[in-house]
């Protein structure tokens, strides 16, 4: 069906189809009075009312009017762990009372908990809650999300996590851009041989995932305690060589060299970034790799120190913001309040973490030519927000403030 929005204030985040850096992240693109024609699911005309309106065919259109409000596009949220059997409510519960992670975990807490769950559940039970969870997403504005298997640790439940994701995203409005995060802790059963369980994933479960064509990316932690740099080189080159892209999870909690393994690889983002360096963002930003910082997690879990994305945006690499939404460390799925946190606590301004919420976070997931931004031809994924000022957007955090939400050009 033909939509037009107008009397909108656009913020189109028009321009070069590269990942945006330094000064580009503060050009939104800003246009007052402006309307958005969509049809057959793309953004046929973007710009002044006044020009818009003079194409006869925008007349067909259903019209809504923004009333002055801020129309930008849609949420791109290029980090998210979606696939779980339970939430880890007991965790929070001992967390919260004083707990460490280590003493959690001896009662049976952590991803532990999480690898049982998950193991337990059907492949219908994972459908029908990732159903659920995806709605949330798009109540807050996300049109589209990577979503990262990685609880269940063994070649039947990382098939059954990716299979739900398939599932889901055959009838969900939201959009998902499947990774296979088979190396994302090690196992109960191969504890003390990591190397043995990824040569296990290689031999057993990518054949199948390729087959069946159910992931876009493999994806690793480089840490200490979980996977090693060669480890994470030899999964992640296998993945890469069956022609599936790369991501990896770098420099979380100490400095791991996976953000060096990131630029050898090429991969398209190294993600959380709490402990690079600068040689790291020399690396990435000359391998053209993407920063997806998470700092939901960091806000959870109640870390005083958050990823320094000012220095990283100097140095040249391009941000990307995600939710990082798991049931362990950030059960938040709404991108607003990432960009509250992203500007109250990592230096951001506004414009940057708006940019790395939807142009950036699409070009971290290949899709920067057709999503992130409005501009003719692309995908029409568009939002409405309830509010005049864009800076609204990471002011009034805690709240949602998206009013109307177009995937592909349908009123959801």
């Amino acid at each position: 069906m033909k939509q037009l929005i107008t009397n909108a204030t656009l913020l189109t985040l028009a321009g070069d189809h590269e990942p945006r850096t330094k000064g580009g992240m503060r050009s939104v693109g800003l246009i007052r009075n402006g309307a958005v024609f969509m049809d057959k699911g793309l953004i046929q005309l973007v710009g002044l009312a006044d020009t818009v309106l003079r194409d006869p065919e925008v007349k067909k259109g259903q019209i809504h009017d923004a009333g002055g409000r801020i129309v930008m596009p849609g949420f791109v949220d290029c980090h998210t762990h979606p696939v779980f059997g339970e939430a880890r409510l007991k965790d929070f519960g001992l967390r919260t009372s004083g707990k460490s992670y280590q003493e959690i975990a001896a009662q049976g807490g952590g991803i532990v908990s999480s690898i049982r769950s998950t193991r337990g559940a059907t492949e219908s039970e994972l459908t029908q809650r990732l159903l659920d969870q995806s709605s949330r997403f798009t109540e807050c504005g996300t049109t589209t999300i990577e979503a990262k298997t990685g609880y269940g640790l063994d070649k039947d439940s990382e098939l059954k996590a990716l299979r739900a994701i398939k599932h889901v995203a055959a009838g969900s409005p939201l959009e998902f851009v499947p990774t296979f995060l088979g190396a994302h802790a090690i196992p109960p059963e191969y504890q003390g041989r990591p190397g043995e369980y990824v040569d296990m994933l290689i031999k057993d479960v990518l054949p199948v995932v390729v087959q069946e064509g159910l992931a876009k990316f493999v994806d690793a932690f480089c840490e200490k305690g979980f996977f090693s740099q060669f480890e994470c080189r030899k999964f992640l080159k296998a993945g890469a060589d069956a022609g599936l892209g790369v991501r990896i999870h770098a420099e979380q909690l100490t400095r791991s060299r996976g953000a060096s393994l990131a630029a050898e690889l090429k991969a398209a983002s190294a993600d959380h970034l709490d402990h690079a360096d600068a040689v790291d963002l020399v690396k990435l930003r000359e391998a053209g790799v993407i920063a997806a910082l998470v700092p939901g997690s960091n806000h959870f879990l109640g870390h005083r120190d958050y990823p320094d994305a000012r220095k990283i945006i100097d140095a040249g690499v391009p941000v990307a913001l995600a939710t990082d939404f798991n049931p362990g460390t950030c059960p938040c799925w709404n991108m607003q309040e990432v960009i509250s946190i992203a500007t109250t606590q990592m230096g951001m301004t506004v414009e940057e973490a708006i940019i790395a919420s939807t142009i950036n976070g699409a070009h971290a997931l290949g899709l920067g030519k057709t999503h992130g931004s409005l501009e003719k031809g692309k995908q029409a994924d568009v939002i409405i927000l309830d509010c005049s000022d864009y800076r609204e957007l990471a002011y009034w955090f805690g709240s949602n403030i998206v009013s109307k939400v177009f995937k592909k050009g349908k009123l959801l």
